[in-house]
């Protein structure tokens, strides 16, 4: 049993420096990466801020946000 966590714990250690010294040796890919994780940033916390707004907030339990959610449903349903 302990030979087989040693060989899983040296492979995970393996992929790591892998990735370490991949990501290391990146010049244009730092940039890119940077990008990437603002645009992030962007879709997730900014648009979530003024275009989904939170309809559940006010109510208190979770009974009263299911009754909530339900009534909507039907009301839009029957439209």
């Amino acid at each position: 049993m302990k030979m087989k966590q040693e060989s899983t714990n040296n492979l995970l250690i393996r992929i790591g420096r892998f990735y370490w010294e991949g990501f290391r040796a990146m010049d244009l890919g730092k940039t890119l990466w940077l990008i990437i994780l603002i645009k992030l940033f962007i879709l997730f916390f900014v648009l979530k801020l003024f275009f989904f707004p939170d309809f559940l907030g006010h109510l208190e339990t979770e009974a009263d946000k299911a009754e909530y959610v339900s009534n909507e449903l039907y009301q839009r349903a029957n439209y």
